[in-house]
């Protein structure tokens, strides 16, 4: 297919295409003329891949790049491929942005992995971020002790053994990009899904607006709806049943 194809194929602008392709973020098409190239599948996924991790990843092309490094290093088992893009979505915290002090909450964090059993480096990034929210927590009033974390580091497990419960049996036979995908987009659906249930639960416990499109209507406080009339014979009203970006951003991790 044409440049023009690809872009109504994938959504994504022709001149961002071709910046794409200057920065080595999408290979060259087959050359078919003097300004001319065909485009196939594999060019297609490239750039669904890359909105995706820049949009609803809101990943740096930076990093989207590194991923994609990484991806196609055959040479990289897939084990090591999670850690790298675990690494790369979630780097050591710039020191000018982190917590001064975190000695005593890395030695909490660092129980708590122990206490789980969880067979974790002591390198990866996530022991030392980890210490650091509760750092922070703990600066802002939130007096949380690690074992507040327990529930959400169970949840946290049982979702990534979901996930790699999608494996097919042979490493050889994995879709490496879907499986990078797949760990960065479900971060973002879980986020997206504890956002709804606190909304969910802040409107049952503390009040809110009464009528959310597509919902049901909330009978907290409420008794349940019935067909009988009320004690005194009167029933009451109611009652009734992309621009193209101009340079390759430097800094690695999330985009802020």
């Amino acid at each position: 297919m044409r440049i023009s194809d690809l872009s109504r194929h994938t959504g994504v602008p022709v001149a961002t295409i071709k910046f794409y392709l200057r920065e080595g973020l999408v290979p060259p098409g087959r050359l078919t003329g003097r300004n001319q190239a065909q485009y196939g599948e594999a060019h297609r996924r490239r750039l669904l891949f890359i909105r995706a991790m820049t949009g609803i990843g809101q990943l740096e092309l930076s990093t989207v790049m590194e991923l994609l490094t990484a991806i196609e290093d055959d040479d990289l088992p897939l084990p090591s491929l999670y850690r790298t893009a675990n690494r790369v979505v979630y780097p050591d915290l710039d020191k000018s942005k982190a917590v001064n002090d975190v000695t005593a909450e890395r030695i909490e964090v660092d129980r708590l992995i122990n206490e789980l059993g969880w067979q974790v480096g002591d390198d990866v990034p996530g022991r030392n971020r980890l210490a650091h929210v509760l750092a922070a927590l703990r600066q802002l009033g939130c007096s949380h002790g690690i074992e507040f974390f327990h529930p959400y580091a169970q949840l946290a497990e049982q979702s990534a053994d979901r996930e790699l419960s999608l494996l097919p049996p042979d490493d050889i036979e994995v879709e490496r990009a879907a499986a990078v995908a797949r760990a960065v987009l479900l971060d973002a659906a879980l986020a997206a899904l504890r956002g709804m249930a606190q909304e969910h639960l802040v409107t049952q416990r503390l009040g809110g607006p009464a009528d959310t499109p597509g919902a049901a209507p909330s009978t907290q406080g409420h008794s349940p709806t019935t067909d009988a009339t009320p004690a005194n014979g009167t029933r009451q009203a109611g009652d009734s049943p992309a621009e193209v970006p101009q340079q390759l951003p430097r800094q690695a991790g999330r985009a802020s």
